[in-house]
């Protein structure tokens, strides 16, 4: 019998080849497929004979030298271990897709390893004045916890012993039709000796959840939109890996006096037109308490001022933004017969028109 033939093949063949041709017959003459068809069976003997033999080199070297078929070869060490003929009253129930799939499905099945927990997210509220100076917040959250009795592995350590299901050779025979396969025994991970056993504290999840109160410290000069981060705040690592964060957004309510632009703060102060003319020392208002402002003769309405740090503290390198002072000239509401005869004296005085450079 020329196995080549048997395969539909030709000398020479390709190995993808004769997997090709394997496939193609095995799924015309499987025995599932042609259930109580002795001529079927004996084809698909004679099929699995020719693969086995062609498929290994060293078997296929002889065969083409004209040593014939030796059988399988014991040192193969592949999922697929020989056949099996010895019963006739065996079990064909498995269908082509099936004798594989013990195989192929050891692929991907090792445990993934350490994975670091996820982050949690709150947002707070704060005043401009709490932002200024930092605050304190308690946040309540709800998060999973490492295991201690397992240390977030999920699982504790097993007495010392072989595997019970493969007695400690770390793989499992099984029989499809007169096929013989091996696998690597899933309940020892192959190893041959017990696995560890789930944690009886966590239910081998690694974790517990729980609800705790998180103290937050918010430092000086947060703006608005920035984010706080307590480091190993939230969800414990997945089989022992590093927890994640919280983190906290926040938002800071506008002032009636303040505007920030960065780390400088600006102020709009109102002067009299005489302190403006003749020059003076105004008090103005900061967030740590009163300053005093030399307003030079002169000063025109719009015109700024920097006070230096006296502004927000940088979050970044600690440095203190400016507090920008513009001043605006206010007129008094209301002026008696005095002041308007001054007015017009000064005005006798000082003739000047301040509006030459739109005439051209």
């Amino acid at each position: 019998m020329d196995l080549y033939i048997v395969l539909g093949l030709q000398h020479g063949a390709t190995e993808s080849d004769i997997k090709r041709a394997y496939r193609r017959l095995a799924r015309r003459f499987h025995p599932d497929i042609n259930p109580g068809d002795d001529t079927a069976e004996v084809r698909f003997r004679q099929i699995l004979e020719a693969y086995e033999t062609l498929i290994d080199p060293e078997r296929r070297s002889r065969y083409d030298s004209g040593a014939g078929v030796d059988g399988m070869n014991p040192r193969r060490t592949s999922g697929f271990e020989g056949f099996d003929f010895s019963s006739r009253g065996v079990d064909h129930s498995a269908t082509f897709g099936d004798l594989f799939a013990e195989v192929l499905s050891e692929r991907g099945t090792g445990q993934p390893g350490a994975q670091r927990g996820a982050d949690l997210h709150q947002e707070a509220q704060l005043s401009f004045e709490e932002a200024f100076n930092g605050v304190q917040r308690a946040f309540t959250v709800t998060r999973r916890e490492g295991c201690r009795p397992c240390a977030g592995t999920g699982v504790t350590r097993a007495a010392a012993g072989i595997c019970h299901l493969c007695q400690g050779t770390g793989a499992v025979r099984s029989v499809r039709g007169h096929m013989v396969f091996s696998r690597s025994c899933q309940a020892c991970a192959g190893t041959g000796q017990q696995r560890p056993r789930a944690c009886e504290s966590c239910g081998g999840a690694g974790h517990h959840t729980r609800t705790e109160t998180v103290q937050v410290r918010i430092p000086p000069g947060i703006a608005d939109g920035d984010r706080v981060r307590a480091s190993g705040k939230g969800n414990a690592g997945i089989r022992g890996g590093e927890p994640g964060d919280l983190f906290v957004s926040v938002h800071v309510a506008p002032h009636p006096l303040y505007r920030r632009d960065g780390d400088d703060l600006h102020l709009v102060v109102p002067i009299a037109v005489h302190e403006a003319a003749l020059g003076a020392r105004v008090d103005i208002p900061t967030p740590e308490g009163a300053a005093r402002l030399r307003v030079p003769p002169g000063t025109q309405s719009g015109q700024r001022f920097r006070l230096r740090e006296r502004g927000a503290v940088s979050t970044r390198d600690g440095r203190r933004g400016d507090l920008v002072v513009e001043v605006r000239l206010m007129l008094p509401k209301l002026l008696d017969e005095r002041s308007k005869e001054l007015l017009r004296e000064f005005g006798r005085i000082n003739g000047e028109s301040v509006r030459e450079h739109l005439l051209g």
